[in-house]
Formats: structure tokens, C-alpha cells, sequence
């Protein structure tokens, strides 16, 4: 089920941001106008359903670097330009959220800052998850949810409406996602947990000298490809043999006219060949230019024979000769019948092909420090009530 709306606040300069997302969408914008910002939130909401939230923000530089740095609201004269941007008077907790909905469920999450720290702990500056909601259909209301937590207390509700309290000492660092999803009382929240877990993010795949996909590695089935790319010859050879081996070969000729990949193996290591015309032996992945290895990632990645419903793609562009961003959004559009494709791209030349291939653009701009999208007409969204 596609994901239909996306919503960020307090984050970096996402200050209260929602997106509608369709089947295939391009997000594009110059350079600091926020598209790294949002490929982090969407991961970081990701993270959510794997336990890795919080730590994922101490990656960061912590939950401080991680919150809008500007004032909760604009008010008219700033926004005009009469007047500077000053400090104001906070009326709502400094909080980071983030949320999500199909046609069917959505879910919510709320971090905040912890109270004053008490004695004996050295994690006074972690966030502390303050809330959480899982409810039916596009928007919460008072009738949807299904599940909730407010602070430690997490509360589900029955087929006839009537609420239990699943948990009532889930500690701040630990999410409803991974611990309130108990199979027995709550099939609804593992399900969706499961789907989050799910997603896929590619990210910048190293194609130096030294990067893990250029070397010989144990090859196993691999229907799906590694974040790094480590095992990609593995993965390669899986699509060859239970996955779509026409649209491999079809995407390779079109990217490489007159080439053929393939896998070796030798005992139990496999190795990419790249036979191009011309040449009397195939090239390996050592010999791979960066181009090249970074286009046989990418569709060792969309090509996958086990598709997940959220594909994640930022700045697959990178290294990629201009011939060859038209076959990649050629791949892209085809991978996007069987799972839902955001990409994050600053490259004018493959936002243009993805918009003729059926492509929503959202291009974000940046006013006062705050990520906008101001040709996008977003759906609508209410927060979960505190």
C-alpha cells in the first residue's frame, strides 16, 4: 500500500512540512534547500520500527543539532522582511515528529527533550519518545486510533472499541513499534511494524578503489541487495536466476549498448564480468568505472526479486555519465510498478526523463532557514492530541 502523505516537523529545517507521495516521486531543489533533510527523517522514521531512533540521532551530533533552530512561528512583519527574526516566547514543547499514512493506517511518532536529569544516569541528553499513534485510514481522529502511547502508559484498542492497557512502564527510549507489537494483542501494530522494517534506503554506494562492491565475496542468494553493495555479484546472480533476467539484460543494453554481465564463481566467491564489445576478455569489478559499477548497483537494487513497498533512492546520480540518466530513469519507472520510489535528486537531467516517465515532482525551497514546497498542494494532516 503506497505511502499518501508524509509529515515532518522540528526537524533541522523542516519545520512543519507535509508531502503528498505518489506511486513514483522526484524531490529535487538546490543545493541546501532541505532534500537531504527530509531522505534523513524519512530513514529516521524507518528507524523507528527497528529501535535505532535514538541512536540514530546521536549520530547526528545529538537531539539539540537535530531540531529546527528557528523561532516556532513567523510572524507577518518577519516574513515580510520588516523585521528581523528574534527570539519569541515558546507556547508549544520543543518537540521532533514525525508521521505517515496510507488509505488504510497511519502512524505517528512525537520526541521530545527529557526533564532535568536525575542522579546516577549519563543519558540525561537523550530524547525521550513523549508520544505515539497507530490509527486507521488517511487522518487520526478521535474514532480511528487503534493504539497509543503517552509517555510510559501504552493503551490498545479491541474490535468493540474498548480500550486495555497493554503496557504501563515502557521506557522513553523504547518505541510502541518494538515493544507494544505483541502478536496476540496487537497484529495490526506487528504488521505495520513489519512493513516499516521493510523500506529500503540507497544512499551514495562507494564505488572508490577500495569499495566493498569491487571485491570477490561468499556468495549466497541475496534477493536483496545490501546497503553498501557488498553483494552485489551475489545479488546479480540471484535476479539471473529467480528474478527478472530480460529487464537485467534490457536495462544493461540500454545503459551499455552491446554489453553483457554477468556473475563467476570461483568455490564459493562470485565475481561481476562485464563483457563489452571490442574487448577479448570481460572486465571485473576492480576494472569497473565508477559509472559503471554505481549503474549496476542501482539495478542490482530495483530489480530485486523481492520487492519491499517503500524504495528509498538519494542522489543515484552520483558519478553517472548524462547517457546514462535516461536508461536510469527508464529502470527507475519500471521498478516503480512493483514498489513505491522516492528519489532525491538535485540533477535537472534525470528530474526531467522521471517527469516524462510519469514522475511527481516536489522541488523544495529554503525561506528564513525553514525547507518549503511551495508549488506542492499537500494533503491534509492533523497531529495525534498530546
Amino acid at each position: 500500500m503506497p505511502i499518501h502523505r508524509l509529515a515532518i516537523s522540528g526537524y533541522r529545517s523542516l519545520r512543519d512540512i507535509v508531502l503528498g507521495l505518489d506511486r513514483l516521486t522526484v524531490v529535487t531543489g538546490a543545493n541546501g534547500s532541505g532534500k537531504s533533510s527530509l531522505y534523513r527523517a524519512l530513514r529516521l522514521l524507518a528507524e523507528v520500527a527497528q529501535g535505532r531512533a535514538i541512536p540514530s540521532l546521536a549520530r547526528e551530533g545529538g537531539f539539540a543539532s537535530a531540531l529546527w533552530a528557528g523561532p516556532e512561528t513567523f510572524g507577518r512583519r518577519v516574513l515580510d522582511g520588516s523585521q528581523r527574526v528574534e527570539g519569541t516566547v515558546r507556547r508549544r514543547p520543543v518537540e521532533l515528529k514525525l508521521g505517515f499514512s496510507d488509505d488504510e493506517v497511519g502512524y505517528a511518532i512525537a520526541l521530545g527533550l527529557p526533564p532535568p536529569s536525575f542522579a546516577g544516569t549519563f543519558f540525561s541528553h537523550d530524547p525521550e519518545i513523549k508520544a505515539e499513534s497507530v490509527w486507521t485510514g488517511p487522518i487520526v481522529g478521535r474514532a480511528n486510533v487503534f493504539a497509543e502511547r503517552k509517555g510510559p502508559l501504552v493503551r490498545l484498542r479491541d474490535g468493540i472499541g474498548a480500550w486495555t492497557e497493554a503496557l504501563h512502564d515502557l521506557p522513553a527510549f523504547d518505541s510502541l513499534m518494538t515493544h507494544g507489537a505483541d502478536p496476540r494483542d496487537a497484529l495490526d501494530v506487528l504488521r505495520l511494524r513489519e512493513r516499516m522494517r521493510a523500506w529500503r534506503f540507497y544512499d551514495h554506494f562507494r564505488t572508490d578503489r577500495d569499495a566493498p562492491a569491487r571485491r570477490p565475496q561468499i556468495g549466497t542468494r541475496t534477493p536483496v541487495l545490501a546497503g553498501d553493495g557488498a553483494d552485489v555479484a551475489a545479488a546479480v546472480r540471484t535476479i539471473l536466476e529467480i528474478g527478472d533476467r530480460d529487464a537485467l539484460d534490457a536495462t544493461i543494453t540500454e545503459a551499455f549498448p552491446g554489453a553483457e554481465l554477468s556473475v563467476a564463481s570461483g568455490e564459493d566467491h562470485f565475481t561481476l564480468e562485464f563483457r563489452q564489445h571490442g574487448l577479448l576478455r570481460p572486465l571485473r569489478g576492480a576494472e569497473f568505472s565508477d559509472g559503471t559499477l554505481r549503474y549496476i548497483l542501482l539495478a542490482a537494487a530495483l530489480l530485486s526479486p523481492r520487492p519491499p513497498e517503500l524504495m528509498v533512492l538519494n542522489e543515484p546520480e552520483t558519478s553517472l555519465h548524462a547517457d546514462l540518466l535516461a536508461p536510469l530513469a527508464a529502470l527507475i519507472a519500471r521498478a516503480s510498478h512493483a514498489t513505491q520510489i522516492l528519489v532525491v535528486s538535485h540533477a535537472a537531467a534525470l528530474v526531467a526523463a522521471l517527469e516524462r516517465e510519469g514522475a511527481a515532482r516536489i522541488t523544495l525551497e529554503k525561506r528564513l532557514g525553514e525547507t518549503l514546497a511551495p508549488d506542492h498542494d499537500p494533503p491534509s494532516w492533523t497531529w495525534p492530541k498530546r
